[in-house]
């Protein structure tokens, strides 16, 4: 099976989390139409992308929030998506 090795964009960590690529490129998916429309709220995300998710892939995926995070950090390390440097609860939008 094929995995998607996934990073985090902070500061002296290392190591990475594998995942499979069908679980990393569902969510990714689901991630970039979410910010298709503009900046969505980090607290916002999960149910978005659930929203986004047919019942049998949420229902294979397992832990949606846990694959989100890790999802959203590899996205972040490779530049598809940025935080925005805002007051308040932590917001992304696609790069």
């Amino acid at each position: 099976m094929e995995k998607v090795a996934c990073r985090t964009p902070a500061e002296g960590r290392t190591g990475e989390t594998r995942i499979p690529a069908w679980k990393f490129e569902a969510v990714r998916a689901a991630i970039l139409d979410t910010l298709k429309d503009g900046p969505v709220r980090y607290a916002d995300l999960n149910a978005a992308v659930a929203d986004r998710l047919d019942a049998d892939t949420l229902d294979r995926l397992g832990k949606l929030g846990w694959h989100v995070v890790t999802v959203k950090l590899e996205m972040e390390v490779r530049g598809e998506i940025e935080r925005l440097d805002v007051k308040g609860p932590q917001q992304i939008r696609a790069v």
